[in-house]
This record gives structure tokens, sequence and C-alpha cells, in this order.
């Protein structure tokens, strides 16, 4: 019986140390600090920046940040250690082997182009989860779905473009996407 405590104690403390789910990478959170290296996301997917880290033996978490009229290319940050992460809409973060999920707030697709079926674009106020965008689709009746691209991809500025018809959803960082009716 002896014996078996220590196995007994190992396991319950190897239980009470694991997370109690998964970590995951965020979009609309930074990692401030800790950094080791950095390197240019030339495709502009945060899921690069989390490959990465999850590559490199040294670092331990990761920021990617997203394309800006300023900086027209997006940057991934890699870090030595898991700084907190704060709110903020320039970027996505995570931890070692997390990976990338978008926030899933009623029906905005984060992460989602919805190739197509437009009949209007227009330039908009950068908005990361393209609220601009959908009340603009909501306020006119021929609208069906919409698409919010992120200043940086096409252009410097952000873009809004209404759709009369709903398209098949196609995994894009660049963009935010929602159907209306």
């Amino acid at each position: 019986m002896l014996g078996r405590l220590p196995v007994v104690f190992l396991s319950l403390t190897a239980a009470l140390a694991a997370p109690s789910g998964p970590a995951r990478g965020q979009a609309g959170y930074d990692r401030l600090g800790s950094d080791y290296a950095s390197f240019q996301v030339r495709s502009a997917d945060p899921a690069v920046c989390a490959a990465r880290c999850d590559r490199e033996p040294r670092c331990r978490a990761w920021s990617f940040v997203y394309p800006r009229p300023d900086a027209p290319i997006a940057m991934c940050w890699l870090k030595n250690r898991v700084p907190p992460r704060v709110e903020s809409s320039c970027c996505a973060s995570g931890i070692k082997g997390a990976g990338v999920i978008e926030p899933k707030v009623g029906a905005v697709e984060f992460s989602i182009d919805r190739y197509g079926g437009d009949y209007r674009n227009l330039e908009v106020t950068p908005d990361p989860a393209g609220r601009t965008c959908a009340q603009a689709c909501e306020a006119d009746s021929r609208c069906r779905a919409w698409t919010y691209v992120r200043p940086g991809y096409i252009g410097a500025a952000a873009r809004c473009y209404l759709k009369d018809r709903i398209t098949r959803p196609r995994r894009k960082p660049c963009c935010v996407s929602g159907v209306v009716r």
C-alpha cells in the first residue's frame, strides 16, 4: 500500500495541474513583450504565425499583427515567455500549440469571405467586427449577405461588399462576413 502512495500522489498532482480545456489563440488580443523574433507574413494569415511558434523550441507564445494602412504587411512576433493577453483589434495571439480561433458573435463570421454576389461596395471606417458593413446590409432590402475586408488586404481602406445572394463561405483572414436574409 505504501508503495502505491507516490503513484496516487503524482496522478492527483498531474490532474490538478492539467488545464480544464484546450488553450486557443484568439483574434482580438495581443500579448505585449517577451519578443525574441519577428517576421513578415505575406499571406496575412495568423495561422502561419501560430504554426511557426509550434515548430520553434524557444517559442512559448505569439502575437500576429494584421496589415494596416501604415504597415501593409502582416507581422508575427514570437515570444520566449507567455505575457498576459490584452484586448486589441490589431492582433491575434496565443500560446504554443493553441492554433487560432476567431470570436463567435451571433451571425458574424470572422475570417470568412463570402466571395461573389456583390452588387455594391463602399469604403468604410475600420471596424474589427464589421458592424458598419452589417448595418449597411440590414438597411438595404436587396442585401442578403455582406463581407467586410480589413484595411491593408486589398487596399489601404476598409471595404464593405453588399451581396444580393448568399455565397459559400471561404476561410480568409482578411474578412468578416454575415448573412442577413
